[in-house]
């Protein structure tokens, strides 16, 4: 089940929400140190941490699925986001060079579809970045952060999903080892946390993060019949957008 887009907002407003996101920020720019004249397409609730690679990136996308909701972003400027159903993206194939799934893999019920849509949108080169909850992670066992919801992973587990839906694993971290505490404290040493817990616990991170390239097979691929894809921009006043499956 897809959490709400506003709840994931006024997580990210707090400050245990602007610790995980300074963290697992750090450890993508590690891992995409330079995207300049790339397409970057974000994938779930990725605005946190797309604004990162925008001033380098030729274009800066976020695709929010319906039943999560959207939310205007960049603030202030046009939107960059829209609205989409996750098993049919609505980009062409091999258009984004780079793709980046938070809060979304955990959460999807037709997860295998939705990284073959990744597959199909990425180029042939492109790398992707999976960012899920740990699943031996303190932050997967603790309803009132967004790591709690949904499916955990550990790395092993991530990477075997990836190679089950045609992707190669090439790096994988674990990170964001400060306690889910609201105590200012906690929070202030959250650079200190990082550091001892990777090196005495490293297993034991809030969240998993691996890159994987795409798999290229040999031979005719089948191409399932184009279907229309329709985009959904956010409206410009940032508030929400929820959408209901009417279908439940």
């Amino acid at each position: 089940m897809w959490m709400d887009a506003v709840d994931l907002r006024e997580f990210y407003a707090r400050p245990q929400g602007q610790v995980a996101r300074r963290i697992i920020r750090q450890h993508l720019r590690q891992m995409w140190p330079d995207v300049s004249h790339l397409n970057v397409l974000g994938v779930g609730y990725t605005t946190p941490y797309l604004g990162l690679f925008r001033p380098e990136a030729t274009r800066t996308l976020a695709a929010m699925p319906a039943r999560q909701g959207v939310l205007h972003w960049p603030p202030g400027d046009p939107g960059l986001t829209t609205l989409v159903d996750e098993t049919e993206l609505p980009f062409d194939d091999l258009s984004m060079d780079r793709v980046l799934l938070v809060h979304s893999v955990e959460c999807s019920e037709s997860l295998r579809h939705m990284l073959r849509e990744a597959w199909r949108v990425l180029s042939d080169s492109g790398r992707m970045i999976i960012v899920a909850p740990n699943r031996r992670g303190i932050w997967a066992r603790l309803e009132r952060t967004p790591f709690a919801h949904g499916q955990p992973y550990s790395p092993i587990q991530l990477s075997r999903l990836l190679r089950e839906n045609m992707f190669t694993p090439v790096q994988s971290r674990v990170g964001l080892y400060a306690p889910p505490s609201q105590a200012r404290l906690v929070l202030s040493a959250a650079r200190a946390w990082e550091q001892v817990g990777s090196r005495l616990f490293p297993a034991f991170g809030g969240v998993v993060m691996v890159e994987a390239a795409k798999e290229i097979y040999g031979g005719q691929v089948a191409i399932k019949k184009e279907q229309e894809r329709n985009f959904a921009l956010a409206p410009p006043s940032g508030e929400s957008n929820r959408i209901k499956n009417h279908r439940e």
